[in-house]
């Protein structure tokens, strides 16, 4: 029994030796460390760089730079974060100039900025490069017309004149050539606006989907819609039949038909029977018919929604 229990106390004591030399060797090792750390090293870190503010007109090369080399005079500490979590260096483009086809970024002229985004000293500090020199393509360029989605319904009685007006109705892009050339319209987002019974206006986006190559000196646009109170109208006008042949003789019903129209209750008076013609083309008859088609080739440009009272006109070949 006294023999076990010196081998348990035995182990125990073992055991103690071993975590006390653990935890010693541990603080030992992380003293060693932070001493090392605080000490001052010069080594070259190379800082990621982040491109802003891209001109429109040009297309930046795919082999631009993506990092930038700085030799650094500092703590263990500051040098380990640089390398651990690589902060990044963003260029503005903005502030570059154009120089045999590179936009150039000058480092000396932009040593404030650099200095309060990446927490560097310029003393201690130094780029290996005074410039970071950033190759482009021009981009080509096409006025391109906008075309609105937007739908409109309207209260009892209201209607519009003129449809949805677009201000600007084109928009000026950039990109490669070989897609720009393919680009014949940009259409805005959708908008619905329903029981309209007044003037509307705002702005809406441009639906750029699947266009993310090509750059859009705006991406929105000023729309607007007069809207008006109108009224239904009817005139009773003379059926008028041509290209008939000479020698055929024709009889038709009926000789008169209504058109029906909307019109501004302003214009309401404008309106005369003269200002309608209603034609059938004897020469759009196919075999074995025995009815026209009316339709209005004439009408005063302030109505709308005309429509006839029918529009199969009944004829017959007297012999």
């Amino acid at each position: 029994m006294l023999d076990n229990l010196k081998i348990i106390r035995r182990r125990s004591f073992k055991k103690a030796n071993v975590k006390t030399f653990g935890v010693f060797l541990f603080f030992s090792a992380l003293t060693w460390l932070l001493v090392q750390l605080s000490k001052e090293y010069t080594q070259i870190v190379q800082i990621p760089l982040h491109y802003t503010n891209a001109p429109l007109d040009k297309s930046l090369s795919a082999e631009r730079p993506q990092q930038v080399a700085v030799r650094m005079h500092d703590q263990g500490f500051f040098l380990l974060y640089y390398r651990i979590f690589r902060p990044e260096l963003t260029i503005d483009l903005a502030q570059t100039e154009v120089n045999n086809g590179n936009l150039v970024y000058q480092i000396e002229d932009n040593r404030n900025e650099i200095s309060e985004e990446l927490g560097i000293d310029f003393d201690n500090s130094t780029f290996l490069d005074s410039s970071i020199l950033i190759p482009f393509q021009p981009k080509q360029e096409r006025r391109i017309a906008v075309v609105p989605r937007i739908k409109v319904s309207y209260a009892v009685g209201y209607s519009a004149g003129q449809g949805v007006k677009i201000e600007p109705d084109s928009v000026t892009v950039s990109g490669p050539q070989n897609i720009i050339d393919t680009i014949k319209e940009v259409p805005t987002l959708e908008i619905t606006r329903t029981n309209v019974n007044r003037d509307i206006s705002g702005q809406v986006k441009l639906d750029t989907t699947n266009l993310g190559r090509l750059s859009f000196y705006r991406d929105e646009v000023g729309y607007s819609l007069e809207v008006e109170k109108f009224t239904e109208g009817s005139v009773q006008i003379p059926v008028e039949v041509i290209n008939v042949p000479e020698n055929l003789n024709l009889a038709y019903f009926p000789k008169r038909i209504l058109v029906y129209y909307q019109v501004n209750l302003e214009d309401y008076e404008r309106v005369k029977p003269t200002d309608f013609r209603v034609v059938c083309d004897y020469s759009e008859v196919n075999e074995g018919e025995d009815y026209f088609l009316a339709k209005v080739v004439e009408r005063p440009g302030f109505v709308t929604n005309v429509r006839l009272s029918e529009r199969k006109i009944q004829f017959v070949i007297k012999k």
